[in-house]
């Protein structure tokens, strides 16, 4: 997996903030949907592209800047020559782990206190690992967690927008702390269930059994409920996995497809099938 360190931040856009809204309500995490406008037509965005933003700071050694990559998060629209494009951003905190302190993520927080006509400096574009199979017969599992849903709703508005001949099965599992977090899956903000009258195109929930008592959210739950479908999808040999969100659920994820396929052996060998075919994809963090 890449370390942001390692993206080139020489090239630099301008764009502008067309509008910041927040989906969750106010008695949750804070995470906001922003709209952005870049005026330069040498700025290319696609839908399976992230974006890096650049915040400076300022530090014991004097200013420097802070780096950090965000998914596309709907389908990049190109007018009169400026490209205006979606991110998902969640308001973070970290805690020192030796003075226990707390302190506000700088790019989270930054971007979640920007306003429509403000300007912030973006990098990139840069590739995602998750690609649309030549094949429109292949089936596809999304599995992501939190904001790991901004790529997929791209992805799957991509699918059944601009791909007119899609025919392979789209299975989407979301995790989210509770059903008020469930981003573009709920009442409010719920333009992915636009496509549940789609014959290949099937979501499914997962949220915290307590989400009061901060309990782990259950996607593991969640994909062994669906263990017979989820097999005969692993069965076929077109079928590819792609994973966004955050890194603890790569465990849970390895635990729950075990006991779907029966054993720890049978899903190391079929992972690694997966990997060695390029159908298998994850995004972490």
């Amino acid at each position: 997996m890449t370390h942001v360190t390692a993206y080139n931040t020489n090239q630099q856009y301008q764009a502008k903030v067309l509008s910041s809204k927040r989906l969750t309500p106010v008695e949750t995490e804070e995470i906001r949907e922003i709209h952005l406008e870049v005026d330069d037509p040498s700025f290319h965005c696609q839908v399976n592209n992230s974006f890096g933003v650049l915040v400076k700071t300022t530090g014991a050694f004097g200013n420097d800047y802070h780096h950090r990559l965000y998914s596309i998060a709907d389908l990049p629209e190109r007018k009169d020559g400026a490209t205006s494009i979606t991110m998902l951003v969640k308001r973070c905190y970290y805690v020192d782990e030796f003075s226990g302190e707390q302190y506000p993520g700088i790019a989270s927080n930054y971007l979640c206190d920007r306003h429509a006509g403000d300007t912030i400096t973006i990098t990139g574009p840069f590739p995602l690992p998750f690609q649309v199979p030549e094949n429109h017969h292949a089936n596809l599992l999304l599995i992501s967690m939190g904001t790991g849903i901004a790529p997929f709703r791209a992805f799957v508005k991509h699918i059944y927008e601009d791909i007119k001949d899609w025919n392979g099965q789209v299975r989407l599992f979301y995790g989210a702390r509770s059903g008020l977090e469930l981003l573009y899956l709920n009442d409010k903000d719920g333009d992915l269930t636009n496509y549940y009258d789609r014959a290949t195109f099937e979501a499914f929930h997962a949220v915290s059994p307590r989400p009061e008592w901060a309990d782990p959210i259950a996607l593991d739950a969640a994909l062994e409920d669906k263990a017979a479908e989820l097999q005969a999808l692993l069965d076929k040999t077109n079928t590819y996995v792609y994973v966004a969100g955050y890194e603890k659920i790569s465990s849970k994820l390895d635990k729950a497809f075990a006991n779907i396929l029966g054993s720890e052996d049978a899903w190391k060998t079929r992972k690694a099938e997966l990997k060695a075919g390029k159908k298998w994809a994850e995004m972490l963090y």
